[in-house]
């Protein structure tokens, strides 16, 4: 089990927009080029980045761009933005452990402070990275 690949696709398709501005009119079709995934997947993502106000998307095809700078765009926004996991927490619990067994019945209390821990170290270390520093990596040396 993983999270899904919304965030990694998300932030591909930001860099996308923004390495592409003015080259290029930054379409889904483009952009789904560059993820290698299907267009249908990338305007879904593009619907909820421009729902959390990180883009703009022109209507037909004029393409996409971002609104606010690269260095104010965490991946922990782009994380929030496109739903990485089901309602706000990255690990669930099966459904019906035995309240009846000495494990079973305390699991919950076990657990959920290591993972909400979990979370929260992933969710800081995701708001102390941008979208600049991921640009960084396509600056030619």
């Amino acid at each position: 089990m993983q999270i899904t690949s919304r965030l990694t696709v998300a932030a591909h398709t930001l860099a996308v927009i923004e390495y592409f501005k003015d080259t290029n009119k930054v379409t889904s079709d483009f952009i789904a080029a560059s993820v290698g995934v299907n267009p249908v997947v990338i305007r879904r993502i593009l619907l909820q980045l421009k729902d959390a106000g990180l883009i703009d998307v022109a209507r037909g095809s004029g393409g996409a761009t971002l609104r606010k700078r690269p260095e104010d765009i965490t991946l922990l926004d782009v994380y929030r933005a496109v739903d990485c996991v089901e309602e706000g927490g990255l690990f669930h619990f099966h459904e019906n452990p035995n309240p009846g067994c000495p494990v079973g019945s305390k699991i919950h209390a076990a657990l959920d402070g290591c993972l909400a821990d979990a979370q929260a170290a992933l969710e800081r270390s995701l708001f102390s990275s941008t979208l600049a520093e991921v640009l960084k990596t396509f600056d030619p040396a």
